[in-house]
């Protein structure tokens, strides 16, 4: 440790000569999806079919939400009982009954909101072997807080090699 408090970084890769290099490339796409109701809808198929077909093989994917009422969540994709926990969870810390002062289009829209701040609408997932380099029990989830679902678009982006 040096005098900062800080540890020293350890390399724990290994460096590519100019020879080795290979040319960045990127690939975007747009994922329009519809979940069937409120709550956890896994996308991870649909993500890693856009990985396959970009041809990339090692580099990082970013999905971003472009909705202020669904998220995006990485999520145990195993167990149905930890989404349905997670999806009550939510309903209980906000609860569409709240005294909300926004309630533009219904009573869901606020708790919506309040459900997508308290989430992400954007991840970061690292691409190694041409496959997203998710965890065993991990699985890549839209998070739609509105009763009535609507289409939802997903920006996907892969910069790599």
């Amino acid at each position: 440790m040096c005098a900062s408090g800080v540890l020293p970084l350890r390399w724990q890769g290994s460096l590519l000569s100019a020879s080795e290099r290979s040319e960045m490339r990127q690939a975007s796409h747009n994922l329009a999806i519809r979940a069937g109701r409120p709550g956890l809808l896994e996308i991870t198929r649909e993500v890693a079919g856009f990985v396959g077909r970009s041809g990339i093989s090692e580099g990082l994917l970013t999905l971003f939400c472009r909705h202020t009422s669904a998220s995006l969540v990485i999520q145990e994709n195993a167990a149905p009982a930890a989404r349905r926990d997670l999806e009550a969870y939510f309903e209980r810390i906000a609860p569409e009954d709240g005294a909300y002062e926004h309630d533009d289009e219904g009573p869901d829209d606020m708790p919506a909101h309040l459900r997508s701040a308290l989430t992400a609408t954007q991840l970061s997932i690292p691409v190694k072997d041409g496959s997203l380099a998710l965890g065993t029990w991990q699985g890549i989830f839209l998070f739609e807080h509105r009763r009535n679902t609507p289409e939802r678009q997903i920006a996907l982006h892969l910069v790599g090699e």
